[in-house]
C-alpha cells in the first residue's frame, strides 16, 4: 500500500473507523454530547429515542477505545458516570452536523425517491 491509510484498500484499518462512525447510534450520541456537552448515561440514552441500552454501551465503549469519548465515574451513591466528547470527538461534529441536517432537509425527497422506484419495480 503506497499511502498510510487509503479507505478505498480492502485492508486499511481506517475503514474500521468510517464503519464505527457510520454507526446509527455512534453518530447520534457524538451529535448529543456535542449539543449538550457532558452526561450521565441515562440522560444521553433520554435524548436518544429507540436506542437498546445494550447498543448504547457498544457504542459508549467503541468510542471510547476510539479515544472520541472519556468516561468519569464519580464515587458516590449510587456511582455517577458521566461520558464527555474528547478533542478527537469534538472534530467530528461539524461533519456529523451537517450530515445530519443533510438527512433531516432531504428525507422528503430520498421517500418520493422511494416510493417511485418501489412502484416501478414491484417484483425486485
Amino acid at each position: 500500500m503506497s499511502c498510510a491509510y487509503e479507505a478505498f484498500t480492502a485492508d486499511c484499518p481506517s475503514r474500521r473507523l468510517l464503519e464505527a462512525i457510520g454507526n446509527k447510534w455512534v453518530s447520534l450520541s457524538i451529535v448529543a454530547l456535542g449539543v449538550h456537552g457532558p452526561l450521565r448515561y441515562g440522560e444521553l440514552a433520554a435524548q436518544i429515542e429507540g436506542v437498546s441500552q445494550k447498543m448504547l454501551t457498544q457504542s459508549l465503549r467503541r468510542m471510547e477505545r476510539d479515544g472520541l469519548v472519556t468516561r468519569t465515574v464519580t464515587p458516590s451513591v449510587p456511582v455517577r458516570t458521566d461520558y464527555e466528547l474528547t478533542p478527537l470527538g469534538r472534530s467530528l461534529l461539524p461533519l456529523l452536523h451537517e450530515l445530519k441536517d443533510w438527512a433531516q432537509e432531504h428525507m422528503p425527497a430520498v421517500d418520493a425517491a422511494r416510493a417511485e422506484y418501489d412502484a416501478a419495480a414491484p417484483s425486485r
